[in-house]
């Protein structure tokens, strides 16, 4: 689902996350990311709180937007997302946020979205097209 475009800017860009519950969108930059070798979106949990909230009372409903702001290449990656609180993909978020900030904090698991649609955002010809 997730052609090399996709994967390269996922690689080397920042994530929004968006989710929605009870009629409030929330919306949060991720820096603790990366693209699983089956095409899946793995999210390390830091302070992601709300949004957990809202795959709880959504269904697992998330969107991830990501963007190079300077050639305005873009995609929208909408799909369902479930929560992990053991095992390597979490290992290894922990590795990350504790070297990051010294110690003062940690993952407290991973969120992992399986990719459903996958929408250029660019502007052009192709804007809207489901990939």
């Amino acid at each position: 689902m997730l052609n090399e475009n996709v994967k390269k800017l996922l690689e080397n860009s920042m994530w929004d996350l968006a989710t929605c519950a009870d009629g409030k969108p929330n919306v949060v930059p991720v820096a603790f990311k990366f693209v699983t070798e089956d095409g899946k979106l793995a999210v390390g949990d830091v302070f992601l709180e709300t949004t957990l909230n809202n795959i709880r009372d959504n269904g697992g409903r998330i969107a991830v937007s990501v963007y190079d702001a300077k050639s305005l290449e873009g995609y929208q990656i909408k799909g369902r997302a479930e929560y992990l609180t053991a095992g390597d993909i979490v290992d290894t978020f922990k590795q990350m946020v504790e070297k990051m900030f010294n110690g003062a904090a940690t993952a407290k698991g991973t969120l992992l979205i399986t990719p459903e649609k996958v929408i250029v955002t660019t502007p052009g010809a192709d804007n809207k097209k489901e990939i």
